[in-house]
């Protein structure tokens, strides 16, 4: 299977998950988004990196880094290889003296650890095809990366009542309006519908 990569170009605060995030994946070469509720450690943990502030003493994932650096293993991809009811699961793939070993990990601590070694992030088709969500070209032109995005969003009970037109037209608001965790809801009850 051919690998898809990605970049993060977002995080945004979850208004139905106390405490969690919504982790927001573009694919590179596409204009496909893939939104990944993650928790605010790990959030703040990429965070920290990406806008490359430095804390007084390291954090977790910039220990395994050291350790791993000191023992001349190099992380040189994080892949998304599967999703099981809602569930992403990651690998980073490492390499020491010429081997090479996929080591198992939660997809947060993947792409927290994957950004302090500049590695690149891959997932497969199938995956962005069920969880991606599709941006219409003139919402690819935004400035976003790290957006802070907090919105009311309808309960899902009642996205139930809502006709399909109408679905889809919350969808497209949603995306436009950078809510990738409502899309994602607003998309599943769509194909909750055609299936």
């Amino acid at each position: 299977m051919e690998k898809i990569k990605l970049e993060i170009v977002g995080l945004s605060y979850s208004q139905t998950q106390s405490g969690a995030y919504a982790l927001v994946l573009s694919e590179v070469e596409g204009n496909r988004r893939l939104p990944i509720i993650i928790g605010g450690f790990e959030a703040q943990a990429i965070a920290i990196e990406l806008e490359k502030m430095v804390p007084t003493r390291p954090l977790t994932h910039d220990l395994f880094k050291n350790f791993a650096t000191t023992f001349n293993i190099e992380v040189k991809e994080v892949v998304i290889y599967k999703l099981v009811e809602g569930i992403f699961y990651s690998k980073l793939v490492c390499e020491q003296n010429g081997e090479t070993t996929e080591i198992d990990a939660r997809t947060s601590d993947a792409i927290a650890i994957g950004v302090r070694f500049n590695c690149p992030v891959y997932t497969f088709e199938s995956i962005l095809s069920s969880a991606g969500i599709l941006l219409d070209q003139s919402s690819l032109d935004e400035e976003d990366l790290l957006a802070e995005a907090i919105e009311e969003e309808p309960p899902a009970d009642t996205l139930e009542s809502v006709s399909a037109e109408d679905l889809e037209n919350q969808l497209n608001q949603a995306i436009e309006d950078e809510d990738y965790e409502l899309a994602s809801k607003i998309r599943d009850e769509i194909k909750r519908r055609s299936t």
